[in-house]
C-alpha cells in the first residue's frame, strides 16, 4: 500500500530543466504545442502558473510572455538572478540571448505559491 502511494505522488512533483542559448538564439519555452515547446509545463492546462528562471550563466539573458492578444511582456535577467514569471493559460514563453556568448538558464513551473521566492524589498 505505502509504494502504491508513492507512486501517485510523484507526477505532482516538479523538477527544473536547464537549458542553453549562444548566437543570438530564441528558444519557445511553453505555448506553441507539442514538438514546438522546449519545455513541458505540468501546470498548462490550469488558469494561470509561474515559471521560475534562474539565470545560471555569466551572461545576461531576455525572456518574453506573449499572449494571444499580442500583449508582450519582456524582462532582462542578469546572472545569478532569479524571475517569476506569471503564465496565463495562452501564454508562450521565450527565451532569448543577447549576445554571442553562452547564456544558461534554469526554469522551473509551479502554481504553489510557497515555491516562489520571497519578493524584493521595497526602494526607499
Amino acid at each position: 500500500m505505502k509504494k502504491l502511494i508513492l507512486l501517485l505522488f510523484i507526477p505532482l512533483v516538479s523538477f527544473s530543466q536547464t537549458f542553453e542559448l549562444t548566437n543570438g538564439q530564441s528558444m519557445c519555452m511553453i505555448g506553441k504545442g507539442m514538438g514546438q515547446d522546449a519545455t513541458i509545463n505540468p501546470y498548462a492546462n490550469e488558469e494561470f502558473s509561474y515559471a521560475l528562471i534562474e539565470n545560471i550563466g555569466t551572461v545576461k539573458f531576455n525572456i518574453r510572455a506573449e499572449s494571444i492578444d499580442e500583449e508582450r511582456r519582456e524582462f532582462i535577467i542578469k546572472p545569478k538572478d532569479i524571475v517569476v514569471v506569471k503564465l496565463y493559460r495562452n501564454n508562450i514563453l521565450y527565451f532569448d540571448s543577447l549576445t554571442a556568448e553562452k547564456a544558461e538558464a534554469k526554469i522551473k513551473y509551479t502554481i504553489n505559491e510557497n515555491e516562489l521566492p520571497p519578493p524584493p524589498p521595497p526602494v526607499k
